[in-house]
């Protein structure tokens, strides 16, 4: 049984950035998932892949993996670069690409 920790990124739907302070334990697929002939469901026996486990730091999450002797591998969480741009930038006479219309 392993599982990954991660912190999750901020959704792509909205601007806020609720939820991404958390830390996530979730287990991995132990076996490959069926698809329903009938219906093309997507299916699998493996009930612990539902499992979302939620810590505030990633030292409670790894502890918790230890204490109940899971095999657990950490993801960095990469913070976004943020380029600064501003209005008037638009029209500096030092532009790369020429103004189009």
């Amino acid at each position: 049984m392993s599982a990954k920790i991660y912190r999750p990124a901020k959704t792509a739907m909205q601007s806020g950035k609720a939820k991404t302070h958390l830390w996530v334990l979730e287990y991995d697929q132990e076996s490959a998932r069926k698809i329903d002939p009938i219906m093309g469901y997507t299916s699998s026996g493996d009930m612990r892949q539902q499992v979302k486990l939620t810590f505030e730091t990633q030292e409670l999450a790894e502890a918790y993996a230890q204490r109940n002797g899971i095999e657990y591998r950490v993801i960095a969480p990469k913070d976004p670069t943020r380029q600064v741009v501003a209005y008037p930038d638009n029209f500096r006479y030092t532009r790369t690409q020429p103004w189009t219309h």
